[in-house]
């Protein structure tokens, strides 16, 4: 028995170093792979670098600080632009049809994904958000008729060309972020919820949203007769609104420099991953080298070299075992375990689908609806939802830090208390102007716990799905946000065609008629 043991290790051996004299790919393949796997494991036994993560959170904050600005400044648009109420559901559509740009980018990187380089785009995306926020600051108010009807023509362009970056950002971003070590996604997503955070802070500091009942007197010309109505008069904000846009410019601008720095800093290059080079690289060498290495190795296993012995020759099982045992073989498959860790197929669709369905409601069907279910219960409980909601995402992010779980249970129980919170929100949106318990304290307090509750669990949720799939590599990560984009359209659409088609919710004057 040890005989045999040794003479197939011999063989082995011999057969090994023949056919690497052979063939100087192998030698190569199997020193590169090597070196691969040993920086691939060094790279994630070292610590977080905390300079970095700050910039990859600021580089985050300009993946959505533009739209998520405009939902904040909400309270005083709605009040200003004619379109009111609705303005919600306006907004929310025009971004869902920016969706063009994640569609064309996605589509693009599956036919000529060569072509496609993912930090050349980035910058023509951020210097388009750079563009538009100081436009936006300058022309917000600028207004014309359409059919008609008055509208935020500048406001509402600009508005789409925000969207186009925002939502770009969530199929072109979350890839780039796969070039550094995993644990730095959290710091991105932390980023990501700040840009809803920062907005809302400068709002709260703006006093945005309130006004005043005051009495004013209407003379008919024709009667000569007097009446008195309440009219709203608004309080004049801390600031003005454009300079609140002149803000959300600076932010993208910090992100465009962020941007530059993850790309040249020898600070940030040092935390790219090796693992995700390799994992990049490994289809054309293995495609090259792995291809003609394999075949050889399969014509020694089958046909025998000149220097083996007749008992080998009689032993075909032997060579069998010696090439599954081959060390480029095994080094290859460990590595790429190292790196890889897929999710079966059934799992992974369900990933897909709970992505889609929180992503629809949170970005599409919801906030298209915050002012039917919020303004009923009064001015400051509709400040307070919205600008607690945007706490809330950068708060739920921290958590999914420190208290990370990538359990499909835990996540679809989130995903499913979220949505019940949602049914009750819908239904006080759908009760507009006249939802339970609007003129109560209680009512005030319910209603602006349910949009914070409903925003954490979402948005842990999101962060929590993103790290499950950060370890299936580049292309889950791209449908990831493929998905949450679509899901986001299905939304957005519904919902305005429910405010604005069906008129299924229904509006309340500022101030209550004088009987």
């Amino acid at each position: 028995m040890v005989q045999f043991e040794e003479e197939t290790t011999v063989h082995h051996t011999d057969q090994h170093s023949n056919h690497s004299r052979r063939n100087p790919s192998v030698r190569r393949q199997s020193s590169t792979v090597s070196t691969m796997a040993l920086m691939c494991y060094a790279s994630k036994s070292r610590p977080v670098s905390i300079p970095v993560a700050v910039i990859v959170a600021l580089f985050g904050i300009g993946s959505w600080i533009a739209i998520n600005g405009l939902w904040v400044e909400l309270p005083l648009l709605v009040q200003r632009l004619p379109e009111s109420w609705d303005l919600p559901s306006y907004l929310a559509v025009i971004i869902q049809i920016a969706n063009l740009g994640p569609i064309i980018y996605t589509v693009s990187n599956c036919l000529v994904p060569k072509r496609i380089k993912e930090v050349p785009v980035a910058y023509v995306v951020i210097t388009m958000g750079i563009v538009s926020t100081f436009l936006l600051g300058l022309f917000w108010e600028h207004q014309t008729y359409i059919a008609g009807v008055k509208h935020s023509t500048a406001l509402l362009a600009l508005a789409f060309c925000l969207a186009f970056v925002d939502c770009t950002s969530s199929v072109l971003f979350l890839p780039y972020m796969a070039v550094f070590k995993e644990q730095y996604m959290t710091a991105y997503y932390i980023g990501e919820g700040f840009s809803g955070l920062l907005p809302s802070l400068v709002a709260l500091a703006q006093g945005a949203g309130e006004y005043q009942c005051v009495n004013q007197t209407i003379t008919n010309s024709t009667t000569n007769e007097t009446s008195w109505q309440l009219h709203a008069v608004l309080d004049p904000p801390n600031f003005p609104i454009k300079d609140f846009f002149f803000f959300l410019f600076a932010m993208m601008l910090t992100c465009g420099i962020s941007f530059t720095a993850l790309n040249y800093l020898p600070l940030c290059t040092r935390e790219h991953s090796p693992c995700y080079k390799e994992e990049c690289d490994a289809g054309d060498q293995d495609s090259e080298a792995g291809s003609s290495s394999d075949n050889s190795l399969e014509l020694d296993a089958a046909e025998p070299t000149n220097d083996a012995s007749p008992k080998d020759k009689n032993m075909p099982h032997i060579h069998s075992e010696a090439k599954l045992l081959d060390s480029n073989i095994v080094e290859r498959t460990r590595l790429k375990r190292s790196i890889s860790y897929h999710l079966p197929q059934n799992t992974f669709i369900l990933v897909l689908i709970l992505t889609g369905w929180l992503n629809a409601l949170s970005n599409g069907v919801f906030p298209s609806i915050q002012t039917y279910s919020c303004l009923p219960y009064g001015q400051l409980a509709y400040n307070l939802a919205v600008k607690l909601s945007a706490l809330a995402n950068p708060l739920a992010c921290l958590i999914a830090f420190f208290l990370p779980s990538t359990n499909k249970k835990v996540i679809s129980s989130l995903v499913g208390l979220a949505t019940a919170i949602g049914v009750f929100i819908m239904v006080t949106a759908v009760m507009s102007p006249h939802p339970v318990m609007h003129s109560s304290v209680f009512g005030k307090i319910l209603i602006v716990l349910a949009w914070v509750l409903m925003t954490a669990f979402f948005s842990y949720s999101k962060v929590m799905i993103a790290v499950l799939l950060r370890d299936e590599g580049r292309k889950a990560l791209l449908w990831c946000g493929a998905v949450t984009q679509g899901g986001s359209f299905i939304g957005a659409v519904v919902t305005f065609l429910l405010v604005n088609v069906a008129k299924l919710f229904k509006d309340a004057p500022q101030c209550p008629k004088i009987q």
